[in-house]
């Protein structure tokens, strides 16, 4: 039986993981940071995970009102979803996303329009629900070295593209830790093994750049994090060896990738080989799961994983 994962997740520091309700438990977390009475989520899940979230405040008396910021890694709608109904609900809060993703969130229009046409009308609303706009006085553009005060808790900002050009990575200080949204990759709990996580890279469409890729990852390890929150999902410690694992495998998606660019039925080709990929690297970190039982874990990004691969060889070449 799969593993059900706690509905919140508290760590130390105030920092709380719930789940976003994205497809089934334990795919997709919101993080909580509460600091001094006020609170700050990163990233938001879609507009079906705020019943759930509002709930977990309640439990934590919380009132929505000293909720100070919204932070979303990235705007891609598994992360920023739900963001407009949030700041809806939370009246004193601030959105705080990275420029080049800013306007999207004042004006979702091309967001949804794109995100429709990957998924077909009826299957976006039955996911995403409605995207609803955020007051642009509202938004706060994060740059890169951007820092913000939290309550007199310092954040500091780091852009870090590789997944997407409009992702940035937060540093929390007081934790010694990273909020890495897809930067450092995913990393489910069914999967751990004594204490020792999994982790593999996501190459999800459509801005998938290795080399920015590696260049963020060792960004991020310059700062000797203690653990990275991972919005798929949750806090992972032992970061040196998951870095060298996540380099590791990068290397082998975009080297499966460039073997495969031109083979008939290339999309369901490359799902074949990065499935077997990721099953094999399961089994061997130790994992004793069923193979039935991690590959129905792993078909999402699997497939996820083939588009981004295909839109990069279409469209940067996959060549350099």
């Amino acid at each position: 039986m799969p593993v059900r994962l706690p509905q919140v997740t508290d760590y130390d520091h105030g920092i709380s993981a719930i789940d976003a309700d994205y497809f089934r438990t334990g795919l997709a977390a919101i993080h909580l940071i509460v600091e001094a009475g006020k609170a700050a989520l990163v990233d938001t899940g879609t507009s079906s995970s705020v019943a759930g979230l509002m709930k977990i405040l309640h439990q934590k008396n919380i009132a929505p009102a000293d909720v100070a910021y919204v932070f979303l890694t990235h705007i891609h709608l598994d992360h920023a979803g739900g963001a407009g109904e949030f700041m809806h609900r939370f009246p004193n809060a601030k959105l705080v996303v990275h420029p080049r993703g800013a306007r999207h969130m004042a004006d979702p229009a091309r967001l949804v329009a794109s995100a429709m046409e990957v998924y077909g009308e009826a299957e976006f609303k039955r996911v995403y629900g409605v995207i609803r706009p955020v007051e642009a006085n509202r938004i706060v553009e994060a740059p890169d070295g951007f820092s913000l005060d939290f309550n007199g808790r310092p954040l500091l900002f780091l852009d870090t593209p590789g997944h997407a050009r409009h992702h940035y990575c937060i540093f929390d200080k007081q934790s010694q830790s990273f909020f890495t949204g897809d930067t450092f990759g995913i990393s489910y709990r069914e999967f751990d093994v004594d204490g020792m996580e999994f982790v593999f890279p996501t190459t999800t469409p459509v801005q998938f750049d290795p080399i920015a890729a590696h260049a963020s990852l060792d960004r991020l390890m310059t700062y000797n994090p203690s653990y990275a929150f991972l919005t798929h999902y949750g806090r992972i410690g032992h970061l040196p060896r998951h870095a060298a694992e996540m380099h590791d495998l990068i290397d082998a998606h975009v080297s499966i990738a460039r073997k495969l660019r031109d083979a008939p039925n290339r999309h369901s080709a490359l799902v074949e080989e990065l499935g077997e990929l990721l099953l094999q690297r399961v089994i061997a970190h130790g994992c004793k799961l069923p193979g039935e039982e991690i590959r129905s874990l792993l078909n999402l990004d699997v497939g996820l994983n083939a588009q981004g691969l295909e839109y990069w060889l279409d469209h940067a070449g996959g060549s350099s």
